[in-house]
């Protein structure tokens, strides 16, 4: 049986659209991803939609409040979690939001960075494949499936409609 966790990524976009708010995660030295950036969201809880899920982790990570929503795609990310858990996320790209973004939250620090400067930095290895999709001006979404097997990123596959 397929029961994966339900989960939401948002990729904050600066007002000029050059840039893309990420948490650096250095805080919390047990964390699954210590010392990777990545676009912020999180686990979906009872009582939610997707998009409410994503509304409530960016206020909570970031402090700031989300005016226009564009999901971009799913993954289905198998064996990806600490204990090789399967996750089912929704991935968004937030073109405008009100409010001043947090310098850094419990998790790590916030910074803008420049979208095309995104592979220079440390992240999970499949985030490589599916964050140009996210940010190109094709307006069909992807659907990915990305097996990951001990902190690795074993294929990516996709397509869109």
């Amino acid at each position: 049986m397929y029961c994966p966790i339900v989960g939401t990524l948002g990729y904050i976009l600066s007002p000029d659209r050059k840039k893309t708010l990420l948490i650096h995660r250095n805080l919390r030295h047990d964390d699954h991803h210590l010392d990777k950036y990545n676009g912020l969201g999180g686990k979906m809880l009872p009582g939610e939609d997707v998009v409410s899920c994503l509304r409530r982790e960016i206020f909570e990570e970031a402090g700031i409040k989300c005016e226009e929503i564009i999901l971009r795609g799913t993954i289905n990310w198998t064996g990806f979690g600490p204990e090789g858990e399967n996750w089912l996320g929704f991935v968004f790209r937030i073109d405008r939001f009100s409010g001043t973004p947090f310098i850094s939250n419990e998790e790590g620090s916030l910074s803008w960075v420049p979208i095309d400067s995104l592979d220079k930095l440390p992240m999970w290895e499949g985030d490589r494949y599916f964050l140009p999709l996210v940010f190109d001006d094709d307006p069909k979404m992807f659907h990915g499936y990305m097996p990951y097997k001990d902190g690795k990123s074993l294929s990516w596959d996709y397509e869109r409609i």
